[in-house]
């Protein structure tokens, strides 16, 4: 196999003797330095059911690996729980825990001189982290998703970690007695496996594979299923076969694989999370993005899967029903996708998807069908307005109402906010502003997961607008708004809202709009300073 790599196996030379007398140790013979070096970054953690399966997956990827002729090391790297760092102080590290994921691997991987990556994960960051990584890199690489949590049950209905949430916000509303509470609570989370529905994880885990930077049918695999390590030996087997091939990731992330999979998030109604990570590894990947692309496939991509937190389905029933490919054979189909982008296993998209049927089939309907969407534009609105001159993001799966103009209710911090929606001090029509939550004023941009399923569990959510320069995790459904920008925190007119002021969020506009005239709104910038940075050391 050697043969046909260029490698950048430090090994090979006498002069490497010592480098080779090191690896020797960990098991290196002879014949293994003219192998190529492939890293194999493990997101194993037991902080979290969705990693706490990886280790499994790895030494399956590991021995397939060495069968193809590589060598494979094995290092880790960090995961954090966002279900379980939700709504407390721990959640500002959750979205800087994606640059420690990118960093770290990078770094293994170019202090080891590494020829290809394997990278396995399944929490929230564990992907875009990876993406990061292999955008920079440019080496061979392909990625593992550890697999999805099957759904709880209770009273006959599937339950998410979501739906903890949402019983909680009922619970403090009166609407739900604490043995309930609790119920619901036991048997939510029933598997090891990332969150159950089209939340963050499942989303990314679509995206990637719609990419083409893994393999088919594996983005929606449950963890405890004997297939997810199947996939992992199948993984390593391709990426050998891209090692001798000098298939780089960025022959696979090109603008078209960045359009396909905006395409998929939009069909499978996914997480606002994507506009954050898209760009993120598009610019790893040296690919031309904004925002704005969000809009643009928006408009000619309907939503066709019903799917929680808004819909009814899980990952699990998405996979039963035909997965991603059938997803991306109907897009394929009308248009919508690009045919002729490469994935990694050397094919081209149409390639892949050849054998997938173009229509979902008759006897589910959790895949609709091109003529019968589940909402006929795709669900993630990008708003402007003088409250967001850089934009913002909703998520309108499931919104009953896509504009409301009303009174804004202010908090400095997710804490105060929901506190006020437990003590039933936000009423129907009003516009909650939720500032000083971004990547910098947070710092690290919190999900407001816990203010929104409050919202929800108290009757209000179709009734109450939200906005924050804090974003939501993928559990979250509502007129919410998240990702404003610029933030608070750095001048942003978020900062210059009064108790009182009349907002309108308009998705069907696309305007988020603060009625203060242009006037006002200097004067009040005039007078106007950012509070002190609440962290002045450490990683935040």
């Amino acid at each position: 196999m050697a043969d046909n790599v260029r490698s950048r196996n430090m090994t090979q030379g006498l002069e490497r003797a010592p480098n080779r007398a090191m690896l020797r140790a960990t098991g290196f013979t002879d014949g293994d330095f003219q192998k190529p070096i492939v890293g194999l970054a493990n997101g194993y953690s037991t902080i979290t059911p969705c990693n706490m399966s990886l280790n499994v997956l790895a030494e399956r990827a590991e021995a397939a690996l060495k069968a193809a002729g590589t060598m494979p090391q094995i290092f880790g790297t960090i995961t954090v729980s966002d279900g379980i760092s939700m709504g407390t102080e721990g959640m500002k590290y959750s979205l800087v825990s994606r640059e420690v994921i990118a960093d770290s691997i990078e770094t293994a991987c170019n202090a080891e001189s590494m020829d290809g990556l394997l990278a396995i994960g399944a929490c929230d960051k564990n992907m875009p982290g990876a993406m990061i990584a292999i955008g920079r890199l440019n080496i061979p690489s392909i990625f593992v998703y550890g697999g999805t949590i099957r759904p709880g049950r209770y009273k006959g209905v599937d339950l998410t970690v979501g739906s903890v949430w949402e019983a909680l916000g009922a619970y403090n509303a009166g609407k739900m007695d604490e043995t309930e509470l609790l119920q619901v609570e036991r048997h939510a989370c029933p598997s090891a496996g990332a969150c159950g529905g089209m939340f963050t994880a499942n989303t990314m885990s679509s995206a990637i594979e719609a990419m083409g930077m893994s393999l088919p049918y594996t983005s929606t695999v449950a963890a405890e299923d004997a297939n997810a390590a199947r996939n992992a030996e199948r993984a390593a087997g391709v990426l050998a076969q891209a090692i001798r091939n000098r298939l780089l990731p960025r022959q696979i992330l090109t603008r078209k694989a960045f359009e396909n999979g905006i395409a998929v998030v939009m069909a499978v109604g996914g997480s606002t999370n994507a506009v954050l990570h898209f760009p993120a590894i598009a610019r790893a990947a040296q690919v031309p993005f904004s925002i704005d692309d969000f809009e643009t496939i928006r408009a000619r991509v309907p939503v066709l899967c019903d799917l929680k937190p808004s819909g009814r389905y899980v990952a699990t029933d998405l996979h039963r029903a035909g997965g991603i490919p059938q997803v991306m054979k109907i897009l394929l189909t009308h248009g919508v996708l690009h045919g002729d982008a490469l994935t990694i296993t050397g094919q081209t998209v149409a390639e892949v998807l050849k054998d997938v049927p173009e229509e979902p089939r008759s006897d589910q309907d959790v895949i609709r069908p091109w003529h019968k969407p589940l909402y006929p534009q795709g669900h993630l609105v990008i708003l402007k307005g003088n409250l967001a001159t850089e934009g913002a993001v909703a998520k309108i799966a499931g919104v009953k109402n896509p504009k409301i103009t009303g009174p804004a209710r202010v908090f400095d911090g997710e804490e105060a906010c929901r506190e006020a929606i437990e003590a039933g001090k936000i009423k129907k029509g009003d516009v909650v502003v939720i500032r000083y939550e971004g990547p910098k004023g947070g710092p690290g941009m919190r999900e407001m997961l816990a203010p929104t399923s409050a919202l929800i569990g108290a009757g209000l959510g179709d009734s109450v607008g939200l906005i924050t320069d804090g974003r939501f995790s993928g559990a979250t459904y509502g007129m919410v708004v998240g990702h404003v920008s610029p933030e608070a925190a750095v001048g942003g007119a978020l900062a210059l809202v009064h108790e009182g002021d009349t907002v309108t969020i308009d998705a069907g506009a696309r305007l988020l709009h603060l009625h203060v005239s242009d006037e006002e709104l200097a004067r009040r910038r005039a007078t106007c300073s950012p509070p002190a940075p609440r962290y002045t050391k450490g990683v935040l």
